[in-house]
């Protein structure tokens, strides 16, 4: 409850918000977007192409995997600094307000979720590939493989970090003062990340039963944020994911058209690599961190009524 309470440190008024996510937009899908529009169009031998290209994937243009997906990743670079530009001189906050309650970023905790999630993922695909080797070509290129390390370790960071201070922690804290409830921060929040994944084209091949993945997956993260006070948790785990998806497993279908280790050449279905996770995984978790961690006050963060804090004057104790 103390993170969401932390929106009121400075302006909380509706249209800070309607000005921020405005800003947020441009600095997304404008100006970070740039790059990728430019190399695109200087790729295509034709407007039609470029069209077509925009409509299906740039990458159909020859661009390169590695470059390309250097592209992607700026383009939430201009997000994030506009959305820092908007909590620092819309909201009139500390940008780290948005981030943690702690005086600092804990980042024993970043890497210990990073740490727990990623070995997750290795176990399920290393299980998933010597059930079904057949669903699988390996692709290990050194050079490219390398440079594809390098740029999700750096890099791809950037892009779940700014997803995760938009979700967990601006919308969040949003949310949370307007309705004045932990929970239905979390389902909004949780309902619109599901939503905006809606755009991948995982969605399109798998039908919109793939929403229990993203929904989920928003659940999961708005749960450690709330009971843990800070987003590091978030962003430590949200991190792992998208590295090990990017580093590990491609296919021509998901939103990551990488140089991976291994092409799922599968049919496209939903199996159990989407629903275990979400009800056998997620909660082991939750239970872990919440041991780790001592979550002991449930029903007070997740269901108490958010108040904005009291401040006092200080002359009002001087005798």
């Amino acid at each position: 409850m103390k993170f969401i309470q932390l929106a009121y440190n400075g302006l909380n008024e509706w249209w800070t918000y309607l000005v921020t996510i405005f800003l947020l937009l441009f600095g997304w899908q404008f100006i970070g977007a740039l790059p990728l529009l430019l190399v695109a169009w200087n790729k295509a031998e034709s407007e039609h192409e470029f069209m077509v290209a925009a409509e299906n994937n740039f990458m159909s243009l020859g661009i390169n995997t590695n470059f390309y997906l250097i592209l992607m990743i700026t383009t939430f670079v201009g997000g994030l600094i506009a959305l820092f530009i908007g909590i620092k001189y819309i909201h009139k906050r500390n940008i780290i307000t948005v981030i943690t309650t702690r005086s600092k970023i804990d980042w024993n905790r970043v890497i210990y979720a990073f740490s727990v999630w990623a070995l997750f993922g290795l176990v399920v695909i290393a299980i998933s590939y010597f059930l079904s080797p057949e669903n699988y070509i390996w692709n290990f290129k050194p050079i490219p493989f390398l440079v594809l390390v390098l740029i999700s370790f750096l890099l791809l960071p950037l892009q779940t970090s700014m997803e995760e201070l938009l979700f967990r922690g601006y919308l969040m804290q949003g949310f949370g003062t307007w309705f004045k409830r932990g929970f239905v921060a979390l389902l909004l929040t949780s309902i619109i990340f599901g939503l905006l994944h809606g755009l991948n084209p995982e969605v399109e091949k798998l039908g919109w039963i793939s929403m229990v993945y993203y929904i989920g997956t928003g659940l999961l993260l708005g749960i450690f944020t709330i009971m843990d006070e800070g987003t590091e948790l978030a962003l430590g785990f949200h991190a792992a994911n998208n590295i090990i998806a990017a580093v590990l497993v491609t296919a021509n279908w998901t939103v990551f058209q990488t140089d991976a280790l291994l092409v799922d050449v599968s049919e496209p279905s939903v199996g159990w690599e989407m629903i275990f996770p979400v009800f056998v995984l997620f909660p082991i978790i939750i239970y872990l961190f919440a041991i780790k961690y001592k979550w002991t006050n449930w029903n007070e963060k997740m269901f108490s009524k958010i108040h904005k804090p009291i401040v006092y004057n200080e002359d009002e104790f001087i005798a």
